[in-house]
């Protein structure tokens, strides 16, 4: 290692955050609601007051907050940032150091599934060989890493934080995976270190990863073109969040700091419109894992610092340059609860592309929702390049 600054982390929830919370939850001030169908309009009012009901009586805290501390958590102080991750050695004979990030409204909580089954495979009746050690970090401003107190820390900002952690760690060489933010910060790291990148994998590609069309480009083609419209379909049905997000975080954050009920409603939303379920998305999340993500939100007060990653993005866009490309071998999987993910002729323009793949069932929380399978498939792409790792 080097001399970065790294400690060991467990968490600890204050017993006067607890009951304040458990306050401000019997305090909730409902909303009213029109006729109309389900989720039409929001989460509707019957199931989140029976999401409460269950956050105040049967939702066990202390077994949550026992799991996360289970996993071996670290800080590392790298610039200005204090950065938590998890740091789970794998098992098996010669395992490959992988970053998985994570997105929002999610947190390392998604991971806590698929972090076994990837550093100890054989244990889940797997090819030890297919081992990874794995490095789980909070995105600044998310969860237990610091929030950053001045402008700028965009996904280019986070890969570079990313590469300096994974020095500090002793890992020269590794491989990156991630869907939502996880995907973008993913293929930043992939563009800004592609001699360290032994490889990527993606379960979610935004539109902004397509370079811009040179001369010699092909036009796009009809399969590309549908795909922007089903882009722009979704934008206009489901976007809000981002043109929120995007531009005043801040007047929202008000709202969402104040109320747990509302932070529980406006992450609901998504887990339910983003993940593979028929009517609430009790069906691919359970209530106890949705609360605990929210939790990290509420107790470390990162909700604001969370939704400005959005407009930091804003503006410093993801752009690539006419006939630019990421070059580290490229794995992509979809999920057929997605949200709209572009064809294989797309994703070419960008990235390096030797692994395309389609699971049968899951959305957007794909490590969340569906952690066996992709675990295999992370295993899969992975396996023809762990002779370029070097440690």
């Amino acid at each position: 290692m080097t001399t970065t600054e790294i400690e060991r982390f467990s968490f600890q929830a204050q017993p006067r955050a607890l009951d304040d919370l458990r306050q401000r939850l019997h305090r909730t001030i409902w909303p009213d609601e029109v006729a109309a169908e389900p989720w039409r309009y929001g989460p509707p009012v019957a199931y989140m007051q029976r999401f409460v009901d269950y956050w105040l009586n049967k939702y066990d805290w202390p077994a949550q907050q026992a799991r996360l501390n289970s996993f071996p958590q670290f800080t590392a102080q790298l610039d200005e940032h204090r950065i938590h991750f998890i740091h789970q050695v794998g098992a098996g004979p010669a395992p490959m150091p992988l970053v998985l990030t994570h997105g929002w409204p999610g947190s390392v909580v998604e991971m806590l599934e698929i972090i076994p089954l990837l550093t100890d495979p054989a244990a889940h009746g797997a090819d030890p060989a297919d081992s990874f050690t794995v490095i789980a970090p909070s995105i600044p401003g998310y969860g237990f890493s610091s929030r950053p107190s001045k402008r700028g820390t965009n996904v280019f900002v986070v890969a570079d934080l990313w590469a300096k952690l994974m020095t500090a760690l002793g890992y020269s060489r590794f491989g990156v995976q991630g869907g939502d933010w996880g995907s973008w910060i993913s293929a930043a790291t992939a563009l800004r270190h592609p001699d360290r990148v032994a490889g990527l994998h993606l379960n979610y590609l935004s539109t902004r990863f397509r370079p811009a069309l040179g001369p010699n480009d092909a036009p796009l083609s009809a399969a590309e073109e549908e795909y922007l419209a089903r882009v722009a379909r979704w934008a206009d049905t489901e976007g809000g969040y981002i043109a929120i997000q995007g531009t005043k975080p801040l007047t929202l954050s008000y709202a969402l700091t104040d109320s747990p009920a509302g932070l529980a409603a406006w992450h609901v939303e998504k887990f339910r419109s983003w993940s593979d379920c028929r009517l609430e998305p009790d069906e691919a999340l359970t209530k106890d894992d949705m609360i605990t993500d929210i939790m990290l939100y509420w107790l470390t007060g990162t909700t604001h610092s969370a939704m400005r990653f959005y407009s930091e993005s804003k503006e410093h866009p993801f752009h690539l340059a006419a006939g630019q490309r990421i070059t580290p071998p490229c794995g992509i999987v979809h999920l057929p609860k997605e949200l709209p993910m572009p064809p294989r002729s797309w994703a070419e323009r960008a990235f390096h592309v030797v692994h395309w793949s389609s699971l049968p069932r899951g959305g957007h929380f794909a490590a969340w929702e569906q952690p066996e399978l992709l675990a295999q498939d992370i295993r899969d792409f992975f396996r023809p390049l762990r002779a370029s790792i070097v440690s």
